[in-house]
């Protein structure tokens, strides 16, 4: 169904600024967090601080349709995607994850799991490269919804796997890689300008930029 134009809508509905309020939410909030490749780049943070409002199932649903159209070695697509909601879960794992406290409060967490059996060659370096590529995209997609999410690590560290295995119930041969909290953020943090023209060369290793 097409909206109507603005002033048709208006017509004859007497009621001001609260017709305008709801056509513009209608017809156009979701284009206010549509934002062009470039610009969630660019724009892209660590969230550490958030709302405690849900970030919801279509927003995860979303979330992990990006992650899965990552590219991957051989096109194996060797992951697999834990959404933890449960917030007696959460406590557990904020208290036993050092870079995760901040977990309950984003009320969301995606532990992205790397299987090695499943990569190219049966291969643990194209598994771990290959959900890096899935995890970049969960954190893009989280940007462009406008909601905050951040890598928190648990590869390489051998205690954290473990921890996080035993948690959830993963299998040994499976690599829980990070946990990503998601949620809505404060709006604490800001985008930083990382571009450093000192760290490109050009035809060599020598070459100027």
């Amino acid at each position: 169904m097409h909206a109507l134009p603005f002033n048709q809508h208006l017509a004859g509905c007497g009621q001001g600024l609260k017709n305008i309020d709801y056509y513009f939410k209608a017809n156009y909030m979701e284009t206010l967090t549509d934002k062009d490749a470039l610009t969630v780049i660019q724009e892209r943070k660590s969230v550490r601080n958030y709302t405690g409002e849900p970030a919801g199932k279509e927003a995860i649903d979303k979330l992990l349709r990006a992650a899965m159209a990552a590219p991957s070695a051989v096109h194996m697509m060797p992951w697999k995607f834990i959404v933890v909601t449960d917030i007696k879960k959460l406590e557990k794992l904020a208290g036993g994850l050092p870079f995760a406290k901040m977990l309950v409060k984003a009320g969301t967490g995606i532990v992205v799991c790397a299987v090695a059996t499943e990569a190219a060659g049966s291969s643990e370096e194209f598994a771990i490269l290959d959900c890096t590529c899935a995890s970049e995209n969960i954190l893009l997609a989280a940007e462009a919804l406008g909601l905050g999410a951040v890598w928190t690590a648990v590869y390489p560290n051998k205690e954290l796997m473990d921890f996080v295995r035993k948690e959830l119930d993963i299998p040994q041969h499976v690599i829980p890689l990070n946990l990503i909290p998601v949620g809505h953020p404060t709006g604490d943090e800001k985008a930083l300008d990382k571009f450093d023209a000192k760290n490109i060369r050009w035809q060599k290793w020598g070459g100027d930029f």
